[in-house]
């Protein structure tokens, strides 16, 4: 059993109305694209919909769907103070067994194929001895923190070719699969090894601030234009 967790929590300080928003002219807007990419997706049993937005309940509700479970979050797990861990603490009491494949609104450029894939490479990879698998933009350039360098080392050469440098992964929060039994044993969504699954720039956009919604919108028309 595949069962998507799909957070959607109630307001958003940087992107106000995020989930529901029109996007490039859709009614529903992020809610919208991804619960039709879920539901497209051949993989994938059943989608929990968690949030305490009454407006993205209601718009769940009238779908319709049987596949759609939907919970209304309590208000202490739905605050821009409450954190990742806490959601993830909270999330074996809603799926108990089975395989979680944990995702977002704001991953829009992600469709029901890429879930295939990515739930395909996911067994594979329990079958060599990965327990869990996220999604990743690989980062291979000269890359700093405050001080100094952290992807290269400037004392062994200065402006190496960027195709010698050891690439770094950006953890996109596209999608992490792992077991309900992880989730319980760990408290995480990831297990002691997962996969590092890598995406192109454009399957890892993440819409955290208003440029990137803006330029998502952009994207999006143009890649439909081509359709």
């Amino acid at each position: 059993m595949i069962t998507a967790f799909l957070p959607c929590r109630k307001g958003s300080q940087r992107i106000p109305d995020k989930n529901i928003k029109p996007f490039a002219g859709i009614e529903g807007g992020l809610l919208k694209i991804k619960l039709d990419q879920i539901l497209q997706s051949r993989k994938i049993d059943r989608v929990v919909l968690s949030s305490n937005d009454e407006r993205i309940l209601k718009y769940a509700e009238q779908l319709n769907e049987e596949r759609i479970v939907i919970d209304q979050r309590p208000e202490h797990l739905g605050s821009s103070s409450t954190t990742t861990d806490s959601l993830i603490r909270y999330v074996p009491s809603l799926i108990e067994e089975g395989h979680i494949l944990w995702t977002h609104v704001t991953s829009p450029f992600m469709g029901s194929l890429d879930y295939d894939t990515l739930i395909d490479a996911y067994f594979n990879g329990l079958e060599k001895g990965y327990d869990s698998l996220m999604t990743v933009l690989k980062l291979q350039g000269f890359i700093w923190d405050k001080n100094s360098p952290v992807s290269y080392k400037r004392e062994t050469l200065k402006w190496p070719m960027t195709q010698n440098i050891e690439p770094l992964y950006e953890v996109d929060s596209g999608a992490f699969i792992s077991s309900a039994e992880n989730y319980s044993r760990y408290q995480d969504r990831i297990g002691n090894k997962p996969f590092l699954f890598e995406q192109n720039k454009m399957k890892s956009i993440d819409i955290d601030w208003p440029d990137d919604f803006t330029f998502a919108e952009e994207l999006w028309k143009k890649s439909i234009s081509k359709q």
